[in-house]
């Protein structure tokens, strides 16, 4: 038992030893203390009690065994019988380390009783060893006063010290009952002190988050700013206000204040109350600050920045009543005070807060306001507080969550309930929007309040019978597309029909052509009845519950347009007839004429009524029933989207924008599809009956009517998808001159970074800094003052830049030495630029002058052409003087006075080259070189003798060598230094530099002088270049000016995160996969520079020495940092958005301390010893940006102590201003004994001990994820967030500290001009930084970025259509948590949820806009797999966009022009990409339909057409869309405004090598197939996509399955077409011209079937090969069952497939769609030379009779003698004979008939897609054909399949990878040169690894 025992203190010591470890690169409680069960640690304060003992351990071990006793003692009395999770071996460790510190005492006795006293003797000395009171006193002072006193550190030190006092006095506390009396009463006398007035102990550790309400703590000043006293002022409690009950607890020092009235009344939970109390007090504080810091002592609130507050928080609300015509809560604004005002603020923000997923839903949360500020008006009315009847329940208490959110949130479970998992229809739940749909009518009110049960509101859903919708049904069905959009579709048809009649009958210039003309009228009106009859069928669903006002419209539309449509046809009828007649009645004619003109006239001015800006102020004051009747007509009444208007100079551009590629697009499509089309129409129509090949059914008398269609069927499909060209041709255009104007790229080389210098300090003070920043005062007359002065404030930004750039590993030590600028503040006249400038100069400049013939002027001009030249020298000549002045005195700093007297006279007489011997100046600079050389170092008596004799061997060189003869015998003879030489005096000793500045200087000289290699290439590194280069062009870019940081906009950046890589760990760096390589290998080779550079940072010698960070583990956490921050990780993630931190903060301290009283040299310009410690600069960089990180399973992974969790943590340590939300459940057993789970949202941070801590923690109403998870991880989170704006952000973005600088002038956007509204969401630019990984990587980069550049560039202006796309945009947060939130979260339907928050933003009457001078960093997906799973998902999403109510709103209600614009950069980019994938078909089906029918032949032969001009417009048109040059254009406009024309050139042609065409064109099919499949079966979802680096091979037969339905079988369906059509089409310009026609196709079907493996790493290796053919065959032959993954066997696949098709309507679609697949069979049987020329019908049912017999074959061999085990002899040889039988069949049918063998294989061909279309419509009525019993047999005849186009596209891969050159080839294509290399490398030493081993 012994041994066991001391085996296990053993264990524990060296579990402590290894945490310790740990805790080297953490600040955890060391020991113990930091493995507290949370169950402890949430009752006690144990964990605390333990820190504080292993703090003071050294001090006095017995005392820390007191704690450690105390906290067992708590522990034990907590949970006695260790049920909690980890209670048990907590309490055994901590009784270990309890029996470790007894036994230090080497067996000494310990008298327990006199522990009290020890206790109490070291907390006096603990006392006045850290000189608590005196601190105490300090602190009081300070805050009276305002003034910051100590630094950061020391007040984490002092912090550290209450934290100890705090434990002591706990555990005296509970000990003292067993103390002495005379100590006892001591003690007690203490610990009454304490708690009467010294609450600095036990309140300073109170937890907060930004504002210190219930206690003022040490280290955060932010509560003494006057703004921040003057909110918490403003809502403190008056006298005014009801009285609250005596036994009403208010929590810490603060005062009772309204928030503590609204808690009491209503119900809110305290932490809800907590929370927005902070969320009120800094709106308000903010609020003020932008008018002026209040200044008096007792500093008040403007009341014109609470106005401000109130009308922007109740902005929605005050629209929503205006909406339903109720009566506001107040009578006017003027009417209420200022108290009124912020109670109800308060009371909306507690009400948001508490609301959980009814935060969805602003309306309703609109109503629940106003009627609880009835009540709050009631109360205050009142003398006492009462609680309000609304939140009371039975038993007297009273919740705000229980009676109010509780019912709704259960109707919207268990709708959600009802969703079957996003796979039920949207049209049988209610979503988010249906529920707050019901508060846009003034039925809401039939709710009452308090709420009635059985309200239709809160009914609850029936699961026999569909719940009726709001006002929207969301069915899936193709034709929203028409319904949303039928302005533009009527359009496109119109005109078509237009210019068919013009092509046909040519312009209609007399009456005849102009009645044919008048033809689109009744087209116009029936199209328009159609888009009537969708919306009445649509709307089915929601006729119940819609408004009467809604139906009553569909109604009269539907007959007002039935009606029209008839009569229009009707009268064009008889005006055809008067046509005929050549009567001249025109009775008919002019009455058509009348209305047809009355109509237009009537739309016209609707249209200037509705849309045009300029008369819309007109429509709104027309309120006659009889105009509103007709306008409501016109366009539906919505609370959203009203007043969707621009100003008419935005209105004026977008038209001409679109007038302009209309106008190309329809004379593109006259002159080159619908004129060259008239001719072969009419012949074709007029010829004879021609001879068809088959049995013609449908064709007959019909004037060959699909010929023509075959024939125009192509040309209408790129005429109706061609405009998506114009208008990427138009935007690229447009776009490139728009940035070309606002200076994008005028930056765009090292080079030119290097030439403009000189310009950027006052680009710099002029945009990025304040009006504070700029007060030093100069005289302005004065350039070279200027200058230094823009200089100056220019050089401690551009340092942290290039800091920032050496912690991120981009510049090495040296690079970053050349590159800092000196602080330009010290005693030197001149400008001072950095060295990367100047470097080697000199040495130019000497060259010069060693070369001068001629006057010093024309030297000196010779020099001055260069700037930085000229600037060297100047500075290189006063400096030697200023560093020669320190460091000489005496006789010394005469000659050095003597000697610049005499060379600036010379200078000013012209006559320098006279005085100076100028070719000994090499040999001067060479002397000071090696003076400079010695100061540098630290001072030491052997350098201080050798700076001594370096100077004087200069003072000889520059005496003797360089003077004139004749000045050089003066200054020899000069009495008072001969004699000092003589005696020895003569520079003897010097004065070693001291001074900063002088230190400084010396340093900068010495580089100046040492380096001679240029330094044009400074930085080396490509990012570095690239964002020094955008940086610095950004400064000549118009942006706002920069407010002070006391007055700008405040923000909050909120990242949602789910369960991401957070940092890499050891194991994910080192494990190798297949080819042996690590993804420490792999970053190596793609960043061998940042490699050197980060071993050079951490002094780590050995470049290759993996073993050597495994045994430091700092170096190893460096490691893993470094790694982690070269992918896409949340790491890389914090450490960018906190860049905003650490700008506000230089900021603020430049601010706040001036310029000229801080020296910001090299040597101090320390985030350790300059503005980051700065207790002013660091509350106000709080007071205006938190970072709030919504970790939504952080509590869950806490638990299971996962290392995401302590990464989490980790970065809460490294980060004290990030905030981390997560959703905590907790499950407890009710008293009936069912499970109970209750679900709260909490916020945490760093405490001192660097553990997370609990900040608030807010109960919700149950389950927060009823819808799309990330809309509702960032809606739980949310109400934690701070500010006037937030920013979105992934977890897989990064940001720079050169462009958190430029954040207040991108803030200060909310309040510029950009439009007729102010903006809402402000877009920002993106850098994609994944785009070196590989070329993949690259391409996806180079395409994003054209999109987030130039794309939004022009959406943004002059289009005003662009939305939020999801990443680093920013939201007025006030604006859009009054509206709904970010994102919407309704299942499926939102499954892109953050575009939603764009279309909601713009029909709230929002503004979007876009901005490029600051980006932010992107991370894309690097894999073929991971890009195409990404692109399936926004797919999907926008599939699921057809079908939604904010779509269609918007198609309806925005102007036409505006409409195109949406539609064509939303979902019709997607109708778009799939019509360029169906004109191939379409083009393809009618050329197989002419080869098979004869008619191609019957035609060319007797029309003698064969070409169509059209037809190849319209195909090279569908070429060039589908291999992306037109997805190119704008790319290649994006690369020529920033690269430069050339740069842009060679870039596409690399891209064009690396096969981007082929990446385009299997991107084109993974679109299509999820946008098509989307709409017509639904099945969209979320796509994990991975965001690691690809380096590993990808198993052919996982490629199959993810690309089989989407890519692979089109791709061969296309492929089987053109072989028909080769092998049966009339082709008389033979095989050149049927390439031409055809080549598209035949690159779709390359692209389409080997893209997946010419982009898979190592896909063409022989080796590798194998291994899929081996792994591809095992998994085709896997049974499925219960439980397999489709990814282990192919019949658990193949039922995964089939998931998609759910309802009937889905069946009835997949068959329609499957009968193209039977035309094969059908034309090429009448094609067999056995048939000969018959067209009998016979003949078609004889095939069929073949197939059944085929199929019989089949079943015959399938049979396995496995399950015959008896007959396996008899199977056998039946089997053999009957393929001898079938074999000898053959022949002898070939050999006596006409049958060919070519017949054979078009058979074969026929049967193969007959049976895919039989397999087909087997899958779609799985059901039935399971019931008859024949599924098994379609099973496998679906392996049959897959196993056959498996082997079609295995074998060609298998082939190119007998050639090893193919492998090498592809990796030098996938990857860069340096990984490639390294690649090969590995493989070669992996061999070699295998031969040892064996």
């Amino acid at each position: 038992m012994v041994r066991a025992h001391r085996n296990w203190e053993r264990l524990v010591r060296s579990t402590l030893r290894r945490a310790a470890g740990q805790a080297a690169h953490e600040r955890q409680g060391s020991g113990i203390a930091g493995s507290v069960p949370p169950s402890l640690g949430k009752t006690s304060n144990i964990d605390a009690i333990l820190q504080a003992a292993d703090w003071i351990q050294d001090e006095d071990p017995n005392v820390a065994r007191i704690l450690c006793e105390q906290a067992y003692s708590m522990a034990q009395n907590l949970d006695p019988n260790s049920e909690g999770r980890g209670v048990l071996q907590f309490k055994t460790g901590l009784m270990s380390v309890i029996k470790q510190k007894l036994a230090k005492r080497d067996g000494a006795s310990i008298d327990r009783s006199r522990d009290i006293e020890r206790l109490w003797q070291f907390y006096q000395l603990y006392k006045q060893r850290h000189r608590v009171d005196d601190i105490q006193e300090e602190e009081e002072k300070w805050r009276e006063s305002g003034v910051f006193g100590a630094n950061f550190g020391e007040l984490m030190e002092r912090r550290k010290v209450f934290s100890t006092l705090r434990a002591l006095i706990e555990v005296m506390d509970v000990l003292s009952k067993d103390a002495t009396p005379s100590v006892g009463r001591l003690i007690m006398e203490e610990l009454r002190r304490v708690k009467r007035s010294d609450a600095t102990l036990s309140l300073d550790l109170t937890p907060y988050n930004i504002v210190p309400l219930d206690a003022p703590p040490l280290t955060n000043a932010i509560g003494t700013f006057p703004e921040i006293r003057g909110a918490i002022s403003a809502i403190r409690y008056t006298e005014n206000f009801p009285t609250l009950p005596a036994d009403y607890e208010i929590s810490g020092r603060r005062d009772a204040d309204m928030f503590d009235i609204l808690e009491y009344v209503f119900g809110f939970q305290r932490d809800n109350v907590r929370n927005q109390r902070e969320n009120v007090i800094l709106t308000i504080a903010n609020a003020q600050s932008r008018l002026g810091i209040p200044i008096e002592s007792d500093p008040k609130i403007d009341e014109k920045a609470i106005t401000e507050v109130f009308k922007k928080v109740l902005d929605n609300y005050i629209k929503w009543c205006r909406y339903l015509h109720i009566r506001l809560v107040w009578n006017s604004l003027e009417a209420i005070n200022r108290e009124r005002k912020l109670f109800l603020v308060s009371l909306y923000f507690l009400i948001w807060g508490e609301a959980a997923n009814v935060r969805f839903l602003p309306e309703c949360i609109c109503y629940i306001f106003h009627q609880m500020a009835k009540e709050l008006d009631a109360v205050l009315d009142h003398g006492e507080a009462e609680h309000a009847p609304s939140c009371r329940s039975e038993d007297g208490s009273v919740s705000f969550l229980d009676q109010i959110i509780h019912p709704i949130y259960k109707i919207i479970a268990a709708e959600a309930a009802n969703n079957n998992g996003g796979k039920a229809a949207h049209s049988a739940w209610r979503n988010y929007d249906d529920f707050n749909e019901y508060f846009w009518s003034r039925s809401c009110f039939e709710l009452q309040w308090p709420m009635r049960e059985e309200s239709p509101f809160l009914r609850k859903p029936a699961k026999w019978k569909r719940t009726a919708k709001s006002s929207f049904v969301e069915h899936r069905t193709f034709l929203h597309l028409y319904r949303s959009f039928h302005r533009l579709w009527i359009f496109l048809i119109v005109m078509f029909q237009v210019l068919t009649i013009i092509g046909f009958t040519g312009v209609p210039t007399n009456l005849d052509r102009f009645k044919i003309m008048l033809s689109i009228g009744p087209t116009f009106a029936i199209m328009n009845f159609i888009e009537c009859c969708l919306d009445v069928l649509l709307m089915f669903g929601a006729y119940t519950t819609a408004r009467g006002m809604a139906i009553s419209r569909l109604v009269i539309r539907f007959l007002w347009w039935g009606v029209g449509s008839g009569f229009a046809i009707y009268v064009y009828l008889k005006v055809l007839d008067e046509r005929k007649k050549n009567s001249s009645d025109l009775f008919y004619f002019h009455i058509y004429i009348i209305v047809l003109g009355a109509y237009a006239a009537l739309r016209i001015g609707f249209a200037l009524l509705l849309k045009l800006p300029c008369s819309h102020a007109l429509s709104r004051l027309s309120d006659h029933p009889f105009f509103q009747f007709f306008k409501w007509i016109y366009q539906e009444r919505y609370f959203v989207g009203r007043a969707l208007f621009e100003r008419p100079t935005d209105y004026i551009r977008y038209v001409l924008f679109w007038v302009v590629i209309l106008v190309c697009k329809f004379t593109f499509a006259y002159f080159l599809q619908i004129r060259p089309l008239v001719k072969p129409t009419r012949i074709i129509i007029h010829l004879p009956k021609l001879q068809y090949s088959w049995h013609d059914l449908i064709s007959k008398n019909n004037n060959n009517l699909l010929t023509i269609a075959s024939l125009w069927g192509p040309v209408l499909a790129i005429y109706l998808m061609d405009i998506f060209i114009w208008y990427t041709i138009m935007s690229a255009l447009v776009g490139g001159v728009i940035g070309a104007r606002d200076r994008l790229g005028e930056i765009r080389s090292i080079e030119m970074v290097h030439k403009r210098f000189e310009s950027f300090p006052e680009a710099f003070a002029k945009n990025l800094a304040s009006p504070r920043m700029k007060r030093i005062p100069f005289d302005g007359q004065n350039p070279q003052e200027s200058n230094k002065v823009y200089a100056a404030i220019f050089a401690p930004f551009w340092n942290e830049i290039i800091k920032s750039l050496r912690e991120e590993d981009y510049i090495c030590n040296r690079e970053k030495d050349l590159l800092s600028m000196p602080s330009n503040t010290g005693k030197l006249g001149l400008v001072q630029w950095p060295l990367f400038l100047l470097s080697s100069k000199i040495y130019m400049a000497i060259d010069l002058a060693l070369d001068c013939k001629d006057r010093q002027a024309d030297l000196w001009g010779r020099i001055s052409r260069d700037d930085y030249m000229a600037y060297a020298v100047q500075e290189c000549y006063y400096s030697i003087q200023m560093i020669l002045l320190s460091l000489t005195d005496g006789e010394g700093m005469r000659w050095v006075d003597r000697i610049y007297r005499e060379i600036n006279n010379s200078i000013r007489e012209d006559s320098l080259l006279i005085t100076l011997n100028l070719q000994k100046l090499p040999l001067v600079v060479s002397r000071f070189t090696a003076l400079t050389g010695l100061l540098i170092r630290n001072e030491t008596p052997e350098l201080s003798k050798g700076a001594a004799k370096a100077l004087f061997e200069f003072y000889e060189v520059v005496t003797h060598d360089l003077l004139a003869n004749n000045l050089s015998e003066q200054i020899d003879t000069w009495n008072i230094l001969a004699k000092a030489r003589s005696e020895g005096r003569l520079f003897s000793r010097i004065e070693w530099p001291k001074d900063p500045e002088i230190k400084e200087q010396v340093k900068r000289l010495h580089l100046l002088l040492s380096v001679k290699d240029s330094a044009a290439n400074i930085p080396k590194n490509l990012e570095a270049r690239r964002r020094l280069q955008f940086f610095t062009n950004s400064l000549f870019m118009d942006m706002p000016p920069a407010k002070p940081v006391c007055e700008m906009v405040p923000f909050c950046v909120f990242t949602p995160y789910y369960s991401e890589t957070v940092l890499y760990s050891s194991s994910d760096l080192r494990v190798e996969n297949e080819d042996g390589v690590s993804t420490l290998f792999y970053l190596q080779k793609i960043y061998p520079d940042e490699w050197e550079n980060f071993l050079e940072r951490i002094n780590h010698t050995n470049p290759s020495g993996d073993a050597d960070f495994e045994e430091s583990t700092t170096d190893n956490l460096e490691l893993r940092f470094w790694a982690s921050y070269r992918g896409q990780t949340l790491a890389r993630t914090v450490r960018g958005m906190m860049y905003y931190r650490r700008a506000l903060l230089l900021q603020g301290y430049m601010e706040s301390r001036g310029l000229i009283e801080e020296d910001y040299s090299l040597a101090n310009a320390t985030t350790n010893q300059g503005f980051a410690l700065s207790r002013e600069a660091r509350a106000q960089a709080d007071l205006k940006f938190t970072y709030v990180v919504s970790c939504q399973i952080f509590g869950q992974q806490k638990q299971r102590k996962a290392p995401e969790a302590a990464d989490i943590t980790l970065m809460l340590q490294r980060n004290e201003a990030l905030r981390v939300a997560y959703i905590h459940l907790e499950e407890s057993t009710g008293p009936e004994g069912d499970a109970k789970k209750e679900y709260y949202s909490k916020l945490v941070k760093a405490d001192i001990n660097g553990k997370d801590e609990e900040i608030y923690s807010i109960k919700l109403p149950g389950d927060p994820k009823l819808g799309e998870g990330k809309p509702e991880n960032q809606n739980h989170a949310i109400i934690f967030t701070r500010g006037q704006a937030i920013q979105t952000i992934d977890m897989n973005q990064d940001n720079y500290l050169e462009e958190a600088i430029k954040v207040r002038n991108l803030l200060e956007e909310f309040h510029s001009d950009h439009g007729i509204r102010p903006p809402t969401i402000l877009g920002v630019r993106e850098h994609v930084f994944t785009g070196s990984v590989s070329s993949l990587a690259l391409f996806m980069s180079n395409q994003e970025t054209s999109f987030v550049t130039l794309g939004q560039r022009v959406l943004a202006n002059p289009l005003k259509v662009r939305m939020h796309y999801g990443h680093p945009d920013v939201f007025d947060r006030i604006f859009h948590l009054t509206r709904g939130g970010i994102s919407k979260a309704s299942r499926v339907i939102n499954i892109s949820e953050d575009i939603y928050a764009g279309f909601n933003s713009t029909l709230r009457q929002g503004n979007i806009t876009h901005h490029e001078y600051i980006q932010v960093g992107k991370g894309r997906d690097v894999g073929l797999n991971q890009i195409a799973l990404f692109e399936g998902k926004v797919a999907g999403g926008n599939g699921e966009q057809v079908l939604s109510r904010d779509v269609y709103r918007i198609g309806q209600l925005f102007d036409f022009f505006r409409m195109m614009s949406f539609y064509f950069t939303t979902v019709g980019y997607y109708l778009c990409t799939m019509m360029t994938v169906l004109t191939v078909y379409i083009f393809l089906y009618g050329r197989v339909y002419l080869a098979l029918s004869g008619l191609d032949e019957g035609i060319a032969k007797q029309a003698k057409l064969l070409r169509s001009s059209a037809l190849e417009a319209a195909l090279n048109a569908q070429f060039l869309v589908q291999i992306g040059v037109f997805t190119a254009v704008p790319m290649i406009m994006g690369f020529i405004l920033e690269l430069g024309l050339l740069k842009a050139i060679f870039s596409f042609i690399i891209m064009q090598l690396q096969l981007c065409s082929v990446f385009f064109t299997f991107s084109l099919g993974t679109k299509t197939h999820y946008f098509g499949r989307t709409i017509l079966h639904g099945g969209a979802k979320y796509r994990a996509t991975g965001r690691g680096f690809v380096v590993r091979h990808i198993k052919f037969a996982e490629n199959y399955r993810l690309y089989s339905r989407s890519h692979f079988v089109k791709g061969l369906e296309v492929a089987l077409l053109l072989i028909v059509y080769m092998s049966y089409g009339y082709i008389k310009g033979g095989a050149l011209f049927f390439v031409l026609l055809t080549i598209s196709s035949w690159f779709l079907v390359i692209s389409w079937l080997f893209g997946p493996y010419i982009f898979n790493p190592s896909g063409f290796e022989w080796q590798k090969t194998v291994e899929d053919f081996d792994d591809w065959t095992s998994w085709l032959l896997y049974k499925g069952g219960v439980g397999i993954k489709g990814e282990s066997s192919w019949e658990s696949w193949w039922d995964e497939e089939q998931m998609h098709i759910q309802t009937l309507r889905g069946r009835i679609l997949e068959t329609i769609l499957s009968l193209r697949f039977f035309m094969f069979q059908y034309g090429i049987v009448y094609k067999l030379h056995l048939t000969g020329k018959s067209t009998s019908l016979a003949i078609y049912g004889f095939s069929w009779i073949v197939l059944a017999f085929i199929v019989l074959i089949f079943k015959l061999f399938a049979y396995s003698p496995n399950k015959y085990a008896g007959f396996q002899l008899w199977i056998r040889f039946f089997q053999g004979v009957l393929a001898m039988g079938l074999g000898a069949a053959i022949i002898v049918t070939v050999a006596l008939t006409k049958l060919t063998i070519p017949d054979i294989f078009a058979t074969i061909l026929a049967f193969i897609a007959t049976g895919w279309g039989l397999l087909s419509l087997a899958i779609a009525w799985k059901k039935v054909v399971r019931s008859l019993g024949l599924w098994n047999s379609v099973r496998e005849f679906g392996r049959i399949y897959d196993a056959g186009m498996g082997m079609i596209i295995f074998a060609p891969v298998a082939i190119m990878s007998w050639f090893p050159f193919v492998s090498t080839f592809q990796s030098r294509l996938l990857f860069n040169q340096a990984f490639s290399r390294g690649l090969e490398i590995s493989k070669i030493l992996a061999g070699n690894k295998a031969n040892v081993q064996i």
